[in-house]
């Protein structure tokens, strides 16, 4: 998000469908009453009025977690371009459990980050997909694959950004993006995460398969064609 949000024709929007989904499930996040009281919880009011409201810019850069879409309509989706960032879910898993311990399938949500992708795929809108690894081992070569395949011009500005807190960041972001705040830009790759907790082993087990599936599509480091993108 805050790649895109330092585009000179685009605006970005954090999580918007974020207080539907703690409204709708009941889940217990950091700071639910205050995300509950900044945003709208209705799904068909965000997607007329956030999705597809009025805006000057050229381009909007939605930034949405496949979980909170659960047990919508996806149709919108279909008016959209879709890109799936992917993370390695042992890294994933361990830097959610510093927020909210209590981890089960539906909270790393990449059963339905499949079957929202697989939906998409087969009425002709594959997404395109992101592995963070590999965007941090070559961001420009990556984020210029993705803009080509986005069909907009790729920015040099993307890949630096002012350190600290944006004002698009949603009522959570004291919560959850302290890393990025710290940053100024993208970091080389972490090593690999080796120390899950023996609590989160069988978590680990159960949502591999579905990283791998969504693994395969991703944007690779080819540099023989910047467009490359795997379907």
């Amino acid at each position: 998000m805050y790649s895109f949000a330092r585009r000179s024709d685009t605006v970005v929007v954090d999580e918007p469908f974020y207080g539907y989904y703690l409204a709708s499930t009941g889940i217990l996040h950091p700071g639910r009453e205050e995300v509950l009281a900044s945003m709208r919880t209705d799904p068909q009011a965000v997607i007329e009025e956030v999705i597809f409201g009025n805006y000057t810019a050229e381009a909007v850069f939605f930034k949405n977690m496949a979980k909170h879409l659960l047990g919508l309509d996806h149709s919108f989706c279909q008016k959209l371009s879709n890109v799936f960032l992917i993370r390695d879910p042992a890294r994933l898993i361990t830097s959610f459990a510093k927020v909210v311990p209590e981890l089960d399938e539906s909270e790393i949500g990449l059963k339905h980050a499949c079957e929202l992708f697989k939906a998409l795929k087969e009425e002709g809108n594959a997404p395109l997909v992101l592995n963070s690894d590999v965007v941090l081992q070559n961001p420009p070569l990556i984020l210029r694959k993705l803009c080509v395949a986005l069909g907009i011009a790729f920015e040099e500005d993307m890949l630096h950004w002012e350190p600290g807190p944006r004002p698009e960041d949603g009522s959570w972001a004291k919560y959850w993006y302290s890393n990025v705040h710290k940053s100024s830009g993208f970091q080389p790759p972490p090593a690999a995460e080796t120390d899950v907790p023996e609590q989160y082993r069988p978590l680990l087990e159960e949502v591999e398969p579905y990283f791998t599936y969504l693994n395969q599509f991703a944007i690779t480091l080819d540099h023989n064609d910047a467009s490359t993108v795997q379907f």
